[in-house]
C-alpha cells in the first residue's frame, strides 16, 4: 500500500488549537468520536458550516458527510431553523416551565409515529435510553435487558457492554468504572441471528424486561436487518411479555418520516429518539404506549426529571425541521442522492480492484473495507463482520478524502449522512475524490 502523506501547513491553526485543547480536555476533545486518533491524525477544528459544506479554522472547505452525526438532515445553518431559534432566543432560552412548543413538537412526532402516542422529552439520546431502561424494568418487574452486539445506546452503564464468545453471553463492561454487578443483568446477542435470539429468550425469557436494538445498526457502520429478523424479535417479546425497545436516535426521521419502524413495519413498545427532532440542537425523547408512559412521574412512580428537558430552543428548531420533512419530495430526494453515491463508490472500488462493501439505507451509508472478495460478496451483517474490516486501509482512505475536501467520519464503524443540502454535483465530486483515493492506495 502506498504511503499517504499529509500537506504540512494545511492544518496549521487546527494543530495549534489541538495542542491547547490537550491541556484542557481529555484527549483534546469533548467526545471521543471527534478524535482523529484512529486514523493517525489530529482533529480538524471547524469554524462554520453552510449547507453541505464545512469550513475549518485554516479556511479549508469540505463537503460534509458527518452532518453532526445525523441531525442536520436539512444541512448546516438552514435559514428557517436559524430564524426559529433566533426568534425564540429573543423571548428567552430556558424557563424551567412548560411551553407550547413542547406540545407542538410532540404532536408532530406522535402523528408521524403511531407507536409513540405519548412521550417525554429529555436532553440527549443517552438520557432517553437511561430513562427507558428504568421504565422497562419497572413496567415488567424484571431485571434483565438484552442488547445487540455492537449496538451503541449512549454511555449508560447497563448497555455499555461488548459481546463475549458464543451466540449469547452475559455482558462484560467495555469501560473501566462500570462494576460487573451493573452489567450482570445485561445479555448480548449478535444482530441478524435468529437462532441466538430464540435461544436467549428460551433460557432467560421470564427474567427479561426488554430488548434494545437499533432497527438499522449505525454505530458499527450501516447494517440493515435481514428479512424477518425484526418481526421475529417482535414475536419473541410478545410471547414472553417483555418490551421491544427501538433505539431510533439515529434512524428516526432519517430513513423515513416515521423512522425505521415505519420502513420495516415493526411495532416497538418504546422508542428512543434524538438527533433530528431537535433540528441540530441537543435533544432526546422516549415514548410509547400510553399505559407504559403513564408510569413516568408525575403521572406514575417511575422517576425521571431534567431542568433543560423540552428546552424551547431545541423545540423550536425541531418543529421547523419536522414540518419541512413532511414534504413529499424529501425522502425520494435523499434516496436518489444515496443511491448515486453508493453506485459511484462501488464503481470506484471495482476500478481500483479494492474489496469494498457499500451498505446503505436511504441517506445513511457506509463503505466497509473488507479483507477479500469472499467477504465482499457476503456483506457485513453483524458486529463480528464489521470488526473484521481493514481499518488501516480505511485510515488511508480517510486521509486522502480529507485532502480532497471530503469530510467523512474518522472511523470505519460509523455511518455517513447525506442531507437535503447536498447536490448531485456534491455527489459527483465525492465520487471523483473516492476514485482518486482508491487508485492512490493501490499505486
Amino acid at each position: 500500500m502506498a504511503k499517504i502523506k499529509q500537506s504540512p501547513n494545511r492544518y496549521k491553526k487546527s494543530e495549534a488549537l489541538f495542542k491547547r485543547a490537550l491541556n484542557l480536555m481529555p484527549g483534546g476533545v469533548s467526545s471521543p468520536v471527534r478524535s482523529f486518533r484512529s486514523v493517525n491524525l489530529s482533529p480538524v477544528f471547524i469554524r462554520e458550516g453552510q449547507g453541505a459544506r464545512l469550513i475549518d479554522v485554516d479556511s479549508n472547505s469540505y463537503i460534509d458527510y458527518v452532518m453532526s452525526y445525523g441531525p442536520l438532515i436539512l444541512g448546516h445553518a438552514h435559514a428557517a431553523v436559524q430564524a426559529a431559534v433566533a426568534k425564540q432566543m429573543s423571548r428567552g432560552a430556558s424557563f424551567g416551565c412548560c411551553t407550547e412548543e413542547e406540545i407542538q413538537l410532540a404532536e408532530l412526532i406522535t402523528q408521524a409515529m403511531p407507536n409513540v402516542p405519548m412521550l417525554r422529552f429529555v436532553s440527549s439520546g443517552t438520557e432517553a435510553v437511561m430513562s427507558t431502561i428504568r421504565l422497562a424494568r419497572a413496567a415488567t418487574g424484571r431485571p434483565m435487558i438484552v442488547k445487540i452486539a455492537g449496538g451503541y445506546h449512549g454511555h449508560a452503564d447497563t448497555l455499555l457492554v461488548s459481546a463475549g464468545s458464543g451466540a449469547t453471553t452475559h455482558g462484560v463492561p467495555s469501560s473501566p468504572g462500570i462494576p460487573s454487578e451493573v452489567t450482570a443483568n445485561t445479555l448480548v446477542i449478535p444482530f441478524n441471528d435468529t437462532a441466538a435470539a430464540e435461544k436467549i429468550f428460551a433460557e432467560f425469557g421470564p427474567r427479561i424486561a426488554g430488548i434494545f436494538l437499533e432497527p438499522i445498526m449505525g454505530n458499527i457502520g450501516v447494517v440493515p436487518p435481514n428479512a424477518g429478523y425484526l418481526p421475529l424479535l417482535r414475536q419473541l417479546c410478545s410471547q414472553h411479555n417483555c418490551l421491544l425497545i427501538a433505539d431510533e436516535v439515529m434512524t428516526g426521521f432519517r430513513v423515513a418520516h416515521g423512522g425505521a419502524q415505519k420502513l420495516f413495519n415493526v411495532e416497538p413498545d418504546i422508542t428512543c429518539l434524538g438527533k433530528i427532532i431537535g433540528g441540530g440542537l441537543p435533544v432526546g425523547a422516549y415514548g410509547g404506549r400510553a399505559d407504559l408512559m403513564q408510569q413516568v412521574s408525575p403521572a406514575g412512580p417511575v422517576y425521571q426529571a431534567g431542568t433543560l428537558s423540552g428546552n424551547p430552543l431545541a423545540m423550536s428548531a425541531g418543529i421547523v425541521t419536522l414540518r419541512l420533512l413532511q414534504a413529499d419530495n424529501v425522502y425520494p430526494q435523499l434516496e436518489s442522492l444515496g443511491a448515486a453515491l453508493q453506485a459511484g463508490l462501488e464503481a470506484a472500488a471495482e476500478s481500483a480492484d479494492i474489496p469494498l462493501v457499500v451498505q446503505r439505507c436511504g441517506s445513511m451509508i457506509t463503505p466497509f473495507f473488507v479483507r477479500d472478495a469472499a467477504s465482499a460478496k457476503a456483506g457485513v451483517r453483524n458486529y463480528a463482520d464489521a470488526l473484521a474490516c481493514d481499518t488501516g486501509r480505511f485510515a488511508a482512505f480517510f486521509r486522502l478524502m480529507l485532502e480532497s475536501g471530503i469530510m467523512i467520519p474518522p472511523s470505519q464503524f460509523e455511518a455517513w449522512f447525506i442531507s437535503l443540502a447536498h447536490t448531485v454535483e456534491d455527489i459527483d465530486i465525492t465520487i471523483k475524490a473516492a476514485t482518486k483515493a482508491l487508485k492512490a492506495m493501490t499505486a
